[in-house]
């Protein structure tokens, strides 16, 4: 039976989303595009496209995806390489991050964030690889070399965030796979090992790591964007200004739809609603999980637990990142920013992990 209360808390976030973007958005839209409810008319689209594929997607057996996860897998891989050719790919604030088709654009990483999950659950529930997924050469080296590749492409964007966020999808899918702790503690250790080197190469990377360590460094600078979600957020106390009240999202808090929409969230509805959402994330967690412990077969439960740790990782970097408790990135609030390949892509997700609680085995 379709997981009805794991439905219930996305259409909430929804809400939230559309609401705090139709507030966050009016003078950032006036200014960018001269209309205040651009970022809201857009988001609508991405809206109705996710929705649709949500509900189409619920209703086909989610083992129809192991057949084609291949072809997926590279045609993801062709998108990242395309974002560098030029008139194909487009180039934002430094970073080479979109693909331009026509009037329409979308972000390849988005994609892959959905296909390595579903290549990965496949993979690794194969009738002969369940057993040698501890084994080291058969197993972990194949493993690396998959994230290797993957994150390759997307530092080159560069994208620190997003690939910070699959290396923790795809740990995740190896843990619960049967991969050896061992395999599992040396790769995060080379993982804080390399984003120690990528801090130290790129200068606007040690900046807003210099912010974290110390959130007054650089107020007018580097630490703008911190320093005006901290005013945010402080000035929110319990219950908020109150919605559309807020004062920070008018040109003074830096990309106020996407990145620092929590910001906004924490300023307009205060404590009360910040504290409203993160249960909402934590309770699609817990349904998200208690799914994968009741999917049919590894490769459902697999499956489930990549896009559970993908929406929840996501939220909580985002979070975590706008409250100051780790450095700054660019990753968005899943369904609440704005963002029409995202929203796209998690609903679409979404539909898979119903289609997986609607095959649940009920005993378990």
């Amino acid at each position: 039976m379709l997981d009805r209360p794991l439905l219930l808390a996305i259409f909430a976030l929804l809400g939230i989303g559309l609401l705090m973007i139709a507030s966050a958005g009016v003078a950032y839209g006036k200014v960018r595009f001269g209309d205040e409810y651009f970022f809201l008319k857009q988001q609508c689209v991405g809206f109705a496209v996710g929705i649709t594929s949500l509900f189409i997607v619920s209703r086909i057996d989610y083992h129809i995806f192991r057949k084609f996860v291949v072809p997926l897998f590279f045609l993801a891989i062709a998108f990242l390489v395309l974002v560098f050719i030029p008139g194909v790919g487009t180039t934002v604030y430094g970073a080479a991050r979109w693909i331009e088709l026509g009037p329409f654009s979308f972000q390849p990483s988005e994609v892959m964030k959905l296909t390595i999950i579903l290549y990965l659950a496949a993979w690794l529930s194969g009738k002969h690889q369940e057993k040698k997924n501890a084994d080291f050469f058969e197993g972990y080296v194949p493993f690396i070399a998959i994230l290797s590749l993957v994150g390759f492409l997307i530092i080159k964007q560069p994208d620190t965030g997003t690939l910070g966020l699959i290396f923790c999808i795809a740990l995740a899918i190896f843990f619960v796979s049967g991969a050896k702790i061992s395999h599992i503690l040396f790769t995060i250790l080379a993982g804080i090992g390399m984003l120690g080197v990528l801090i130290r190469m790129a200068p606007y990377r040690m900046e807003r790591f210099l912010v974290f360590l110390n959130p007054e460094h650089d107020p007018l600078g580097s630490g703008y964007q911190l320093k005006q979600a901290m005013m945010a957020l402080g000035s929110g106390g319990w219950f908020g200004v109150g919605l559309g009240q807020g004062r920070q999202k008018f040109n003074y808090l830096p990309e106020p739809v996407t990145d620092s929409i929590f910001a906004v969230l924490g300023e307009e509805v205060g404590f009360a609603g910040a504290l409203v959402v993160i249960l909402l994330f934590l309770f699609v967690a817990w349904r998200g999980l208690r799914i994968a412990q009741r999917a049919p077969d590894m490769f459902g439960k697999l499956v489930a637990v990549g896009i559970v740790s993908w929406i929840f990782i996501q939220a909580m970097i985002n979070i975590m990142a706008i409250s100051g408790m780790i450095p700054l990135t660019g990753i968005p609030l899943p369904f609440i920013s704005y963002g029409g390949t995202s929203l796209a892509v998690l609903l679409t997700a979404v539909g898979i992990l119903l289609n997986i609680s609607k095959q649940a085995r009920l005993e378990a």
